[in-house]
């Protein structure tokens, strides 16, 4: 909802309201929910439908997904119903919200077996935190540190297997995940 001020000779918005929670609601209402309510990208359609089959058949994650492309083109959208197609969790962060690798830890050490991470803005994602998904994604695993200087141990944590989803409007990103 925009909102104006009162001064009936400009009428300029003054400022652009958060939507309520009745629009959140009808807006995640509206959006669909399975590959088949999903209208264009056909191709892609297909892609996910075989991969999510061929990730239950055995009894894995799906592989790691990057979506790219402009805001508003349904990359969350897709992300929503992989999780629903597969018959799992999906949690949800953003790239900048991830400063500290303890965030990361946190996010990663609470998913369930095969469940979806997305990270939405995945480009704006700190190198530190980078560093803390390599291991992460190939082998399920988190490397944490223990101390500090020349006495610092490190720690291999094991991680539930999990499929990454990120989005980034940059396609020509510098991401090296």
């Amino acid at each position: 909802m925009i909102r104006y001020d009162n001064n009936e000779s400009s009428k300029r918005e003054v400022a652009a309201e958060p939507p309520n929670q009745n629009e959140e609601k009808l807006e995640r209402a509206l959006r669909p929910k399975k590959l088949d309510d999903y209208v264009g990208q056909e191709r892609i359609v297909e892609q996910i439908r075989i991969t999510v089959q061929a990730a239950k058949m055995r009894e894995e994650p799906v592989d790691h997904v990057l979506l790219f492309g402009p805001p508003g083109l349904g990359k969350t959208t897709l992300a929503h119903i992989l999780a629903e197609e597969r018959g799992v969790n999906l949690k949800t962060t953003s790239g900048p919200v991830l400063e500290r690798a303890g965030d990361l830890a946190a996010i990663l050490t609470n998913l369930e077996k095969n469940d979806i991470l997305f990270i939405d803005e995945i480009h704006r994602v700190p190198s530190v935190i980078e560093e803390k998904l390599y291991p992460a994604l190939e082998d399920f695993s988190l490397d944490i540190m223990l101390g500090d200087g020349p006495g610092a141990k490190s720690l291999q944590m094991p991680l539930q297997p999990f499929t990454l989803v990120g989005a980034t409007t940059k396609r020509n990103a510098s991401l090296t995940l």
